[in-house]
């Protein structure tokens, strides 16, 4: 597949209804969401569909989110360029694009091997890289290169992975999914100090579980 002057025009159809239906206010992220050709992430029956704002099924039984959540989720983080950024969820790879185009740091882990090893292969391709791309248990974090200076978790955890929390730096901030399989609020953890946090909650998302331990 290509990035066609037909999927750049549908990208931009995409994000004025972002900005004007989801109420998308942060240009950065409209402006990554306009850069970063999600067709590619996906398998290719599903490509004329790709900027309508509909999840997908990709690898390992998993799905790539609507557009409208990685926007939702990405404006939450209120990111600065070349901010340390630790992603829970590689997936095909579509929100590791975004927060790459935002010109954050970032650092990402998968526990699928199939969908590592796609994101891995298509992020490379589009020159979208981030500063480490890793196989392993997301619940886990990646305590070598910590702290961080936002967390994204892209799966719904039904407990919050505390460990996650102790990798944040001070005024930082991690948005995660939490609560059971069948529907998630969309939550937002800012670390004032060592041991207090300020909790946010931004609706009910249903996304795919979080899981320990990895599925080579």
């Amino acid at each position: 597949m290509q990035d066609s002057f037909l999927h750049k025009g549908k990208r931009k159809f995409l994000v004025e209804y972002l900005r004007e239906k989801i109420g998308i206010t942060d240009e950065k992220v409209l402006e990554a969401i306009n850069t970063v050709p999600r067709h590619l992430f996906l398998e290719s029956i599903f490509e004329d569909y790709a900027y309508e704002d509909r999840a997908f099924p990709i690898l390992a039984k998993q799905t790539i989110s609507h557009p409208s959540t990685v926007a939702e989720q990405t404006e939450l983080l209120e990111l600065n360029e070349k901010e340390k950024v630790l992603e829970i969820g590689t997936g095909s790879g579509f929100q590791t694009a975004v927060l790459v185009a935002m010109n954050a740091w970032v650092y990402t882990v998968e526990r699928q091997k199939d969908l590592h090893d796609f994101a891995h292969k298509k992020l490379r391709e589009l020159h979208l890289r981030p500063k480490f791309q890793s196989f392993g248990d997301g619940f886990a974090g990646l305590p070598t290169f910590a702290p961080f200076d936002k967390i994204l978790v892209t799966c719904g955890a039904e407990t919050l992975p505390t460990e996650l929390l102790h990798q944040l730096k001070i005024g930082g901030k991690m948005v995660i999914p939490l609560g059971k399989t069948d529907e998630q609020i969309l939550t937002r953890f800012t670390k004032r100090s060592e041991k207090e946090f300020e909790k946010e909650e931004f609706g009910a998302y249903k996304f795919v579980p979080m899981l320990n331990s990895t599925n080579g």
